[in-house]
């Protein structure tokens, strides 16, 4: 008796028209993209290039003849400055108070109490907050100059209070910074939990309460789990943002009294433009891009964990 054996088909082969219309299909779907990422490759990745190159370099603004290829001189410069080392705890100092702690706290707190606060409160409040949020860096910094010094705004409702007045921009300028930072971009923060908060479902809160816990129970065990990817999202813009910070910073204290304020931004600029050494102060700006990176590379691998 013979046995019959069924041979499997093949792959059935594309005809050489068909596999040309599938590619003009998929250069038809990039076609709405295309000035884009011309554009995007143009005048975003173009100048991160450049930039790179410039910082291999010993390019100068002023008294150099040519520009030469100096390999990693640069990094090796910095990491053996004082300068740059107190820049890096300086800026750690100033992300970790404004960012971290004072933005994350203080608009985790106003979007809970904006919650349970009357529409009239609620309502006075997030104007007032966003105003400072939507005021331009520089407009920002002269309206906190003016009150943080000698003669400034804090000072004289210290002497209302009869209590000791001091030059803050001199004695304390990195928590003055910070402050000023926290006061500007709160608002972010805000808007970003007060979003995340109406997400939770009220049955969820019912019900913690009616088992018992109370306000700081509930935070812990309830409020903050489900909402922790938006804190994990706003600690990672919040800290990119505020590692870049410049504008607020020179306009308060041009990094002094002495370098008392210089962060790695303040640096980057001093070393570019007012000593003219702009590939050491590109290869600064590479480094805290490797900074940020590394902030963000934490935050992600905490939010991934939750999910």
């Amino acid at each position: 008796m013979s046995v019959a054996r069924a041979v499997a088909p093949g792959p059935a082969k594309v005809p050489a028209a068909g596999r040309r219309n599938r590619a003009g299909t998929r250069a038809l779907r990039w076609l709405p993209i295309a000035p884009a990422t011309a554009l995007l490759l143009l005048f975003l990745a173009g100048p991160i290039g450049y930039c790179v190159y410039l910082a291999f370099t010993n390019m100068q603004l002023t008294g150099a003849a040519s520009t030469d290829f100096v390999g990693f001189d640069n990094f090796t410069k910095a990491f053996g400055d004082k300068d740059f080392r107190n820049a890096v705890w300086l800026t750690l100092v100033f992300t970790v108070l404004s960012s971290i702690i004072g933005q994350n706290t203080i608009g985790l707190a106003l979007a809970g109490l904006m919650r349970r606060a009357p529409k009239a409160v609620r309502t006075v409040t997030g104007a007032v907050v966003i105003c400072a949020w939507v005021l331009p860096e520089i407009v920002a910094a002269f309206l906190l100059y003016a009150f943080f010094r000698r003669e400034g705004t804090l000072n004289v409702i210290l002497g209302w209070l009869h209590l000791p007045s001091q030059n803050w921009l001199y004695t304390l300028p990195i928590l003055a910074v910070s402050f000023a930072n926290v006061w500007r971009g709160t608002a972010f923060s805000m808007l970003i939990y007060s979003a995340a908060l109406s997400d939770i479902p009220g049955e969820v809160t019912e019900a913690a309460e009616v088992d018992g816990a109370g306000g700081w129970r509930r935070l812990r065990y309830v409020t903050l789990p489900m909402i922790s990817r938006s804190i994990g999202t706003n600690l990672m813009l919040n800290t990119l943002q505020t590692l870049s910070v410049f504008g607020l910073i020179w306009a308060m204290t041009r990094g002094g009294p002495g370098d008392k304020s210089t962060t790695l931004p303040v640096l980057m600029y001093d070393q570019a433009f007012n000593k003219s050494l702009i590939g050491y102060g590109t290869a600064i700006a590479l480094l805290l891009l490797v900074v940020g990176a590394l902030f963000s590379v934490v935050y992600l691998r905490l939010i991934r964990t939750e999910v």
